[in-house]
This record gives C-alpha cells, sequence and structure tokens, in this order.
C-alpha cells in the first residue's frame, strides 16, 4: 500500500525523520494523524501530563509560559519543527501551552503507538530516537548557550 505522497513529504520535511528511507516512512506514516487547528487552537496546556510528540506540518504555532499569573510567549515554531520529544520519552507534564498563531496542521504521534512501532518495527524506532536524542542534544546545547550568555549579561 503506498502512503499518499502529501504527507510523505512532510515526513522528509522533519529533522527528527531525516535518517528514514522510504519503507521506514511508510511504517511510519501509519502510526502519525494529522490535527487540523484554528488559530489558538491549543496543541497542550502546561501543567497537562504529556502523551504524544507532535510535528508542525503547516502553520506557525507558539510556545506559551505563565510567569506571574501572565503569559509570556518564548518561542514559535514553524513547519518541520517538533514539540513534546520529552512527553514521548518520559510522559511527564508539560513545561508549556502550545497553540496557533495561525491555521495551522499537526502531526501526532502518540506515545502508546510509537511503543508499538518500537515492538513491531525496531529498526524504525531506533532511527527515530536517535532523531530524538540529536534534536534534544541541539536544545540542551542551545539552553546551555542562552543561560550562560544571560549569566555574562547579569554579572
Amino acid at each position: 500500500m503506498k502512503i499518499n505522497k502529501e504527507l510523505e513529504y512532510l515526513i522528509s520535511e522533519i529533522p527528527i525523520f531525516h535518517d528514514l528511507d522510504a519503507d521506514d516512512t511508510q511504517v511510519l506514516s501509519h502510526y502519525l494523524f494529522p490535527k487540523e487547528l484554528p488559530m489558538d487552537g491549543l496543541v497542550c496546556k502546561e501543567g497537562q501530563h504529556g502523551s504524544f510528540l507532535s510535528f508542525v506540518a503547516s502553520g506557525e504555532l507558539e510556545i506559551v509560559k505563565t510567569l506571574d499569573n501572565k503569559e509570556v510567549i518564548i518561542s514559535k515554531i514553524s513547519k518541520g519543527d517538533s514539540l513534546g520529544e520529552m512527553a514521548l520519552i518520559d510522559g511527564l507534564t508539560r513545561s508549556a501551552t502550545v497553540r496557533a498563531c495561525q491555521t495551522s496542521t499537526i502531526l501526532i504521534l502518540r506515545r502508546d503507538d510509537f511503543n508499538t512501532l518500537l515492538a513491531k518495527h525496531p529498526e524504525v524506532g531506533i532511527k527515530i530516537l536517535k532523531g530524538i536524542a540529536r534534536m534534544l542534544s541541539l536544545n540542551l546545547r542551545k539552553a546551555s548557550a542562552q543561560i550562560t550568555t544571560y549569566m555574562t549579561m547579569t554579572q
């Protein structure tokens, strides 16, 4: 069964999936679910239990933290970006609220489905885990650099 070419293209645009070949992409496509979001549509709320990883297929999302009862937009993400990598691994609560800045489409990979994929297709799962580890490493390096910059500015 051939997968939808648009979904195949979307998967190929997501950095976490760069190590996947065409067969791997076809396997993964059976575990991803698209979700349309209207402007201001919520992906997740800060403090909510995390149970999925999602990828921006179109549109733009904003990452919002609540500080002193005020919402602060800390980042925006767009096509190809992912969110919820930690939730897929640890299942802990969400560290921020994520909502659509405009009409958007996300692809969702639920933790239960990912665990099934790992059991049935471990070679594909390993490639995805390596992509997630690479993404988390890059994010940690970026955060470390930002903290260092902030600390040197405040001294």
